[in-house]
C-alpha cells in the first residue's frame, strides 16, 4: 500500500435502477403472493449492497438473514428451511436475504432451491439469494429467476468516485482510476484507498501500476482460489491471452499449444474446465474480467514472463505478428525502455496490411510507448494509441493515454493531434463547449506543420458549435484556415510533405476521428484510408496508425436551409428537415461533371475532387442560406457515394442527402453506410450510422422504423462510451415514441436525454427532446400544455431552442395554440416559418404552412386552407403529417355540421395513423368518429389498431414473408422477442396462422387505399 486515504462510505447505490426495480418488484408482490429471485455478479459489483439496499427498503415486515452455518450445511431439508420461515414469518410479510448462496454445499444449496419453489406454503415470504457471478450459477439455482449486476456506467462510476473523494480528485486522476476500475465499485473505491491525498490531486506521480496485485487479490477475495499447479497454468495462459486478444475469449487451440511450450513433458486439456472458465465451440474465456485480470497480477512474475513467451512462440509460428510482439514485450524481466522492440510494436501497428482490430492496435501503441526513452516520440504513440481506443469506441481507455502523452515534451504538432482527440472524445462523451475549444487549439497547433488536419480539427469545432446551439462560433469555425488538402485517387491524404503517410514535419499522421466521435453537424466524418504501406515499417517515427482522414458530418443536419437572413442550418445529429419531413422521391440537384462546388459551385479545372471541401462549401452555404450554391456541392457528395463503399463516403452522402431533400438518398446511404462500418469493425462509427437512418426514417414519416434503428443505436452508443450520441437517439425514441400511445416511454427518453443534453450543453439534444414533450402533450388533447412547453422553444427571447429545430416545432406550436385559444401568440413565429417553406428545402413545409393558416382562418377561408394543405402532402408525401392535417380538417368540418365530409375525414385520418402506428392521435380519431355515431368497425383495419407498435412492426414483417429470425435481424431484437410478439398478435387478431395474418394484414392495408381514394375524389 503507497496510501493512507480515508475512504468514505457511500451512502447510496449507484446505477443499478434496473436490477432495484427489479427486488422492488419481488418486494412489492408480497401483498399478494410470495417470490424469489438470484442476484449474480462478478467480485467487487455490489451483491451484498443490494442485499442490504433491499432490507434497509423493506417497512412491511421482518427481515431475516440466513447463512450456512459452521457446517457450511445447515438447514439440510426444504422442510426444515420452510418450518423455519413459516415460523419467522407469522402473519406478516417476510424478506429472507441469503448472502454468497454459492459457499453453502450441495445438500443445503438444493434444501434452498426446493424452498424457493415451494414457498407459498410459509406465507407471505420474498426470497432474495445472491451468487458468485465469477462461476456458472449453480444448477440448484438454474431454475430461479435471475437477475446480473454489469459494471458500473461511466457516468455512475464518476459519481461514486465523487461520493467517496468530495470531488476533489484531479481530472486526469479520475480518467485513470475510472478506466483501471472497469466500472467495478469496489475496485474503485480500493485504488482510491492505495492513494495518498496528494497523489488523488495530482501534486505526485501516481503508482504504476495502479491495480496492482494486491488491490486486485483483495477485491477478488476467496474467488481466487486455485487448486493444483495445472489449473493455475490453464489459468494464467487464458489470462494472459486475453490481453492480446480482441474480445474476453481466446482461441483454445492457442491456449493448449502454448501450455505445450510452457512445459513439454505436459499433456494439457481443458477438459474439466476450471469453473471460473467457460468454454463455447473452439473458444475459452473468463466468466469474470476482474478475476481474469488478478489471475495475471498475482502469478509468479516469471512463470508471468514464461507464459507470455510461450503464446509468442506459438503465434509467431502461426503468422500473427502484432499479438506476437506483444506477448514477446510482456515477456522481458524489467520495465527499461527496449528501443528496437518498441519500434518494431509501432511499425506493425502503422502497417494496414496486418489485420488487426483497433483496439489491438491501440495496445500495441501503448506498450510501443512504455518501451520508448523518447519523449517526442513516445508522445506521439500514445497519442496513436488514444486515436486507435477511440476508433474502437473505448474513450474510456483514450483519456489516460492522453494523459501520459501529456506528460512527454512534444512539438506543436504532436500536442495538437493529443488535443484533436481529447476534442473528439468530449465531444461525444463531455461538455461540447470544453470539446470546442479543444479543437480551436488543436487546430491552432496544427496550423503550420499540418495544414489538412488542422482543417478537419476545426470542422470538428464547428460541430461542437452546432452541438451547442451557436450559430456564430459555427460559422466563424468554419471560415477558419485553409480548406483541406485534396486527396489523391487512392483516397490518400495529401499533406504537405510528399509522404502521405506523415505530416509536414515527417512525423506519422493521426487517424482523423471527428466523424468517429464528432457531433452530428459541421463536423467531419472520419474516412479511413489505406493505411502507410510497410515502407514506412523500418523508421519508427513513421510507426502512425492506419490513415484515416475527416469529412465533414452534416448527415445528420436536418436538411434545414434557411430563409435569407435566418439561417437554419441542418445539424448532423437531427437534422431539421430530417425531422420536418421530405420528398421520398425524386432527384438529387446535382452539378456538372467535374464541378467542384466553389463560392458558386464553379467549376475548378483540373482539381481532384475533395468531398470534404464539397461538404464544407455546402453546409456554410446553407448556414448562410444560399441554397443555390449549396446544391451544386452537396450534389457531388451525394453522387460521389455512388460508386463509393467506404463507410465515410456512404455517411457523408446521406447528410448531404438530407440536406436537400432527399429521403429516399439518405436512406439508402445510411444502410449501406452501416453495413459498411460493421464490416470494417469501427465501433465509433455504427451509433452514427444508425442516427443517419433514424433521422431519415423520421423525416420520411416512418416512425416504426426509426424507432428500430435508434433503439439500436442507442445501445451502440452506450457500448462505445459515446453518452451525448445516446442524448441524442434518446431524443429520436422520445419523438417516435410521441406518436404512440406511450406516455410513460415519452417521459423516460425525455428525461434521460435531457439529463445529458443539459449537462453537456447539448442544445439540439434537449430542444428535441422538450419538442417530443410537448408533441405527446398534444396528442393527449393537452393543448395548453404543448403552448406552454413549445412557446418556450420557438418565441423570441434568450431561452429559444435550436437554431436548427426551434421552427421544426413551430406547426405543433400553432395548433396547441391555436386550440388553447391563444392564436395571438403565434403570429411572429408563423411569419418566419413562412419564409423558411418559401426558402424549398423542405417539401413538407408548405403543406404545413398551409395547415397553419388554416388553423388561425376565419371559416370562409379555412376550408380551401385545408383543402390546399391536403394536395401538398400528397405531393410531398408523409402518412403521418398528412393524418394530422385531415384530423385537424375533420374535427373543423364536423363543428360545421357536415358530417358526412368529416366523416371522409376523420377515417383517412384513422387510416393513416394506423398506418405509421400513431396509436396517440388514432385515437383522437376514434374519438371524432364516435361523435358523428360512425365509430370504426372492429375488423379490418381496425383490428390492427389493437396491436402495439412493436406488435404492428413485426405483423407486417411476417406478412411480408419475412421468418422470425430475418425479422429480428431488421428490428435489432432477439428471435425469442420476436416469437414472443408474434404469438401475442396471433392471439389479439384470432388468427391461426402466419397466410391468415398476411391475408388479414392486406385487406387492413386494401382498406386504408380504399378510404384515401375515396378522399381524393
Amino acid at each position: 500500500m503507497t496510501g493512507e486515504t480515508t475512504v468514505r462510505t457511500a451512502v447510496r447505490i449507484h446505477g443499478r435502477s434496473a436490477q432495484r426495480e427489479a427486488v422492488r418488484a419481488l418486494l412489492d408482490g408480497l401483498r399478494a403472493r410470495s417470490g424469489h429471485l438470484v442476484v449474480t455478479g462478478e467480485p467487487g459489483l455490489g451483491r451484498t449492497a443490494l442485499l442490504q439496499w433491499a432490507a434497509d427498503s423493506f417497512r412491511a415486515g421482518a427481515v431475516l438473514r440466513l447463512g450456512p452455518g459452521e457446517d457450511r450445511g445447515a438447514p439440510t431439508t426444504a422442510g426444515e428451511l420452510l418450518t423455519t420461515l413459516r415460523k419467522a414469518a407469522g402473519e406478516a410479510p417476510l424478506l429472507v436475504c441469503v448472502d454468497d448462496a454459492h459457499l453453502w454445499d450441495a445438500p443445503a444449496r438444493s434444501a434452498l432451491s426446493h424452498a424457493a419453489e415451494r414457498l407459498h406454503t410459509a406465507g407471505r415470504v420474498a426470497l432474495l439469494l445472491s451468487v458468485a457471478g465469477h462461476r456458472a450459477v449453480d444448477p440448484e439455482f438454474a431454475r430461479l429467476p435471475v437477475v446480473r449486476l454489469d459494471p458500473l456506467a461511466p457516468s455512475h462510476a464518476d459519481a461514486l468516485l465523487d461520493e467517496v473523494t468530495d470531488g476533489s480528485t484531479d481530472p486526469a486522476v479520475r480518467e485513470h482510476l475510472l478506466a483501471e476500475a472497469e466500472g467495478n465499485p469496489a475496485l474503485l473505491l480500493a485504488l482510491v484507498r492505495r492513494l495518498t491525498p496528494a497523489e488523488l490531486r495530482g501534486l505526485r506521480p501516481l503508482p504504476r501500476p495502479t491495480a496492482d496485485a494486491g488491490t486486485l487479490a483483495a477485491v477478488a477475495g476467496s474467488a481466487l482460489t486455485c487448486p493444483s499447479a495445472d489449473a493455475r497454468d490453464l489459468l494464467l495462459t487464458v489470462a494472459a491471452a486475453v490481453r492480446a486478444a480482441d474480445g474476453p475469449d481466446v482461441d483454445t487451440r492457442l491456449v493448449l499449444d502454448a501450455l505445450r511450450h510452457l512445459d513439454p513433458a505436459s499433456a494439457p486439456t481443458a477438459n474439466p474446465l476450471p469453473d471460473v472458465l467457460a468454454g463455447a465451440g473452439d473458444r475459452l474465456r473468463f466468466h469474470s474480467p476482474l478475476l481474469c485480470r488478478a489471475v495475471h497480477a498475482t502469478a509468479a512474475p516469471d512463470r508471468r514472463r514464461a507464459a507470455h513467451r510461450a503464446l509468442a512462440d506459438v503465434l509467431e509460428a502461426d503468422g500473427q505478428p502484432l499479438p506476437a510482439l506483444l506477448h514477446r514485450s510482456w515477456s522481458l524481466s524489467g520495465p527499461a525502455p527496449v528501443a528496437r522492440l518498441a519500434d518494431r510494436l509501432a511499425a506493425v501497428a502503422a502497417d494496414g496490411t496486418t489485420p488487426a482490430s483497433h483496439g489491438l492496435r491501440g495496445t500495441a501503441y501503448a506498450r510501443a510507448a512504455e518501451l520508448t526513452a523518447d519523449a517526442p516520440v513516445r508522445a506521439e504513440r500514445y497519442t496513436a494509441a488514444a486515436e486507435q481506443a477511440l476508433l474502437a469506441g473505448r474513450p474510456d481507455r483514450a483519456r489516460p493515454l492522453l494523459a501520459a502523452a501529456r506528460d512527454c515534451a512534444a512539438p506543436a504538432v504532436v500536442r495538437g493531434r493529443a488535443e484533436r482527440v481529447r476534442g473528439l472524445a468530449e465531444l461525444r462523451d463531455g461538455p461540447v463547449g470544453d470539446a470546442h475549444q479543444s479543437l480551436l487549439l488543436a487546430a491552432s497547433l496544427l496550423a503550420e506543420d499540418a495544414p489538412a488536419e488542422a482543417a478537419s480539427a476545426a470542422l470538428a469545432a464547428a460541430d461542437a458549435a452546432w452541438a451547442a446551439g451557436d450559430l456564430s462560433s459555427c460559422l466563424a469555425t468554419l471560415s477558419l484556415g485553409p480548406a483541406p488538402v485534396p486527396r489523391d485517387a487512392a483516397g490518400m491524404l495529401g499533406p504537405a510533405a510528399p509522404d502521405a503517410a506523415t505530416g509536414a514535419d515527417g512525423l506519422p499522421g493521426a487517424v482523423d476521428l471527428a466523424g468517429a466521435v464528432g457531433g452530428a453537424g459541421p463536423g467531419g466524418v472520419p474516412v479511413p484510408t489505406d493505411p502507410p504501406g510497410p515502407r514506412h515499417a523500418a523508421d519508427p517515427r513513421h510507426a502512425a496508425d492506419p490513415r484515416q482522414v475527416v469529412a465533414p458530418r452534416h448527415a445528420t443536419v436536418p436538411g434545414h436551409a434557411t430563409v435569407p437572413g435566418h439561417a437554419t442550418p441542418g445539424y448532423a445529429a437531427v437534422p431539421s428537415a430530417v425531422l420536418a419531413g421530405g420528398r421520398t422521391g425524386g432527384t438529387t440537384p446535382r452539378t456538372e461533371a467535374g464541378a467542384r462546388g466553389g463560392p458558386g459551385g464553379t467549376r475548378v479545372c483540373g482539381a481532384v475532387p475533395d468531398p470534404v471541401r464539397d461538404h464544407r462549401v455546402g453546409m456554410r452555404a446553407l448556414l448562410e442560406g444560399r441554397l443555390d450554391r449549396a446544391a451544386p456541392s452537396l450534389g457531388q457528395v451525394v453522387e460521389r457515394a455512388r460508386t463509393d463503399d467506404r463507410p465515410e463516403t456512404l455517411l457523408r452522402a446521406a447528410s448531404a442527402a438530407l440536406l436537400l431533400g432527399n429521403v429516399d438518398a439518405a436512406r439508402r446511404a445510411g444502410a449501406r453506410a452501416l453495413a459498411a462500418t460493421r464490416q470494417s469493425g469501427s465501433e465509433a462509427l455504427v451509433p452514427q450510422a444508425l442516427e443517419y437512418l433514424a433521422y431519415a426514417e423520421l423525416r420520411a414519416g416512418r416512425h416504426p422504423q426509426a424507432r428500430a434503428h435508434a433503439e439500436e443505436g442507442l445501445r451502440t452508443a452506450l457500448r462505445a462510451g459515446q453518452r451525448n450520441t445516446a442524448a441524442h437517439h434518446q431524443a429520436v425514441l422520445a419523438l417516435a415514441a410521441s406518436i404512440e400511445d406511450e406516455p410513460a416511454t415519452v417521459a423516460r427518453h425525455v428525461t434521460a436525454a435531457l439529463a445529458t443534453a443539459r449537462r453537456h450543453g447539448l442544445a439540439q439534444a434537449a430542444t428535441l427532446a422538450e419538442w417530443a414533450a410537448a408533441r405527446a402533450d398534444l396528442g393527449r388533447g393537452r393543448p395548453q400544455d404543448a403552448a406552454d412547453r413549445l412557446g418556450l422553444l420557438v418565441l423570441p427571447g434568450p431561452g429559444r431552442g435550436h437554431f436548427a429545430v426551434w421552427r421544426l416545432a413551430v406547426p405543433c406550436f400553432v395548433e396547441a395554440a391555436a386550440l388553447a385559444g391563444r392564436p395571438e401568440d403565434t403570429h411572429e413565429v408563423l411569419t418566419d416559418f413562412a419564409g423558411w417553406a418559401a426558402f424549398g428545402a423542405d417539401p413538407q413545409a408548405a403543406a404545413q404552412l398551409a395547415r397553419c393558416h388554416a388553423l388561425l382562418a376565419p371559416p370562409d377561408r379555412a376550408d380551401d386552407l385545408y383543402r390546399r394543405a391536403l394536395a401538398r402532402h400528397d405531393e410531398a408525401g408523409g402518412d403521418f403529417e398528412r393524418a394530422r392535417t385531415a384530423l385537424l380538417y375533420g374535427k373543423w368540418l364536423r363543428r360545421r355540421r357536415r358530417p358526412r365530409e368529416a366523416r371522409g375525414r376523420l377515417g383517412t385520418a384513422l387510416a393513416g395513423f394506423d398506418r405509421c402506428g400513431a396509436g396517440v392521435w388514432a385515437a383522437q380519431a376514434r374519438a371524432e368518429l364516435r361523435a358523428l355515431g360512425a365509430a370504426p368497425q372492429g375488423g379490418g383495419a381496425g383490428t390492427l389498431t389493437g396491436l402495439t407498435p412493436q406488435q404492428l412492426r413485426i405483423a407486417r414483417h411476417v406478412a411480408e414473408g419475412a421468418t422470425n429470425r430475418e425479422v429480428a435481424l431488421t428490428l435489432a431484437v432477439s428471435t425469442r422477442t420476436v416469437d414472443y410478439h408474434l404469438r401475442k398478435v396471433f392471439a389479439v387478431l384470432g388468427v391461426r396462422s402466419r397466410l391468415e395474418l398476411a391475408r388479414m394484414v392486406e385487406h387492413a392495408d386494401r382498406t386504408r387505399g380504399d378510404r384515401r381514394a375515396g378522399d381524393r375524389m
